[in-house]
């Protein structure tokens, strides 16, 4: 037994899968370290989905071969785990080309640590099914993520998803429930469902629809469901109804778009047209007046023109999202975009993109201006950094508001509190809570 050190890039499922490794190293007597330099253990968790991701890791590899080297002239020794869709995508080329790894181990085999770790019997070195672990809380936390399936069928022609997460596998139902009533238990007070296509899962007649109600169902202390990513072409009408009537379903949702022209969809495979995707954001509207949304968008793919680009606005103008994660075409080998007609350089990409930015955050500014009113209510993050006598928070639309508290009142990280919005700071609302 000795201290270990956690390093995770890229998704929300990274971060499950690295509290659950967490859990099951601490439970078996080994002791999270601040820094690698104190670490008898290195776990670096990676991410593949941009080659940016991938660059990052590269360098700080080189930062764990030094901590190695130091380590190693003070008489102590350090392993080097790197795992995740980096290791998955790249392997033994890892090995070849950073030789201070000791072991390079997929998204299938991350379990496999623990054996290392001297945990648990020995498992296999190629593993070829995804497993679930019973929990992947971390202690102390108020937000929880709950993975219920794991891979993608879709092969988004841009996407490297499906070749290092694989096809699709979704989770047991009862061990799902399972979790959110220990969650529920330790008064965590909302959890994410998730999956690369959560809207998708399906396990012996149980859909999506049916185990979001379920889940609505087992919580007592949880006030708020979420879940990510779901994709349009799954997002069916008994989905949109169990979000309408069931309280505790967050009445904000990310939505992925990713363009705004039918034409860059279909070459990038979506499987959805504009048309598809704006009539399903004007029923959810319809039948929840009161639904915020958020949306990725992709510009720059081979192929695309001004107008294509102009189109992609004119979509987000129709929608309204109060956020968005924007991003330009990230060429991933492997993939069929990468030998597409119509690359656009980099630097055009790159233009395009700031453009975007600027645009979504001139635009997301008018509408949450408008939001500036009302009591909402708030789950308590934090004390406030520029003001001491101020709490943070965000409400069910993921909205951050700085409040002050309300006299005789003392509200703490986790709590739910009611508060006033007055006015918007920024991309902060300014508030006061509701005694």
């Amino acid at each position: 037994m000795g201290k270990f050190f956690i390093e995770t890039y890229g998704c929300q499922m990274n971060v499950a899968e690295s509290n659950a490794i967490e859990s099951l190293l601490t439970s078996g007597g080994w002791v999270p370290a601040d820094d690698p330099q104190e670490s008898d253990l290195d776990i670096i968790n990676t991410c593949s989905v941009r080659k940016s991701a991938e660059n990052r890791i590269w360098g700080r590899l080189g930062a764990f071969k030094h901590v190695k080297e130091e380590r190693a002239g003070k008489g102590l020794s350090t392993v080097l785990v790197l795992t995740g869709c980096m290791a998955d995508r790249l392997k033994d080329e890892l090995k070849k080309d950073a030789p201070q790894i000791d072991y390079v181990i997929g998204n299938n085999d991350k379990l496999r640590i623990l054996e290392i770790a001297g945990l648990g019997s020995k498992t296999s070195s190629e593993n070829d099914k995804y497993s679930f672990t019973e929990a992947y809380y971390k202690e102390g936390e108020f937000s929880s993520y709950v993975p219920i399936m794991n891979g993608c069928n879709n092969f988004c022609s841009y996407c490297i998803v499906p070749y290092v997460r694989g096809r699709e596998i979704s989770r047991c139902p009862e061990q799902i429930i399972k979790e959110i009533r220990f969650l529920d238990s330790k008064c965590v007070r909302e959890v994410t469902l998730l999956g690369q296509n959560v809207n998708s899962y399906s396990y012996e007649g149980v859909g999506f629809p049916k185990l979001l109600k379920m889940v609505c169902d087992a919580c007592e202390n949880i006030q708020w469901i979420r879940f990510e990513s779901p994709h349009p072409k799954d997002f069916s009408d008994e989905l949109i109804e169990v979000i309408a009537t069931e309280p505790k379903v967050a009445k904000h949702l990310h939505v992925p778009m990713q363009s705004g022209s039918t034409r860059i969809l279909n070459l990038m495979n979506r499987r959805y047209t504009r048309e598809h995707y704006l009539d399903l954001i004007s029923r959810i509207s319809a039948r929840i007046p009161e639904m915020t949304y958020a949306v990725d968008v992709m510009v720059g793919f081979p192929g695309e023109t001004e107008e294509e680009f102009q189109e992609t606005l004119s979509a987000m103008a129709q929608v309204g999202y109060i956020e968005a994660y924007m991003y330009y075409w990230n060429p991933r080998e492997g993939t069929r975009a990468c030998g597409m007609e119509g690359q656009i350089p980099e630097k055009d990409r790159q233009q395009r993109l700031q453009r975007l930015i600027d645009w979504q955050l001139e635009n997301a500014a008018k509408i949450k201006a408008t939001r500036a009113h009302g009591i909402h209510r708030v789950l308590v993050t934090q004390v406030s950094r520029d003001n001491s006598k101020q709490m943070l928070g965000r409400n069910e639309h993921g909205e951050m508001v700085a409040f002050d508290v309300a006299p005789g009142c003392n509200p703490v990280p986790g709590d739910m509190v009611d508060v006033k919005f007055v006015l918007l700071n920024g991309n902060t609302y300014i508030g006061k809570q509701v005694s």
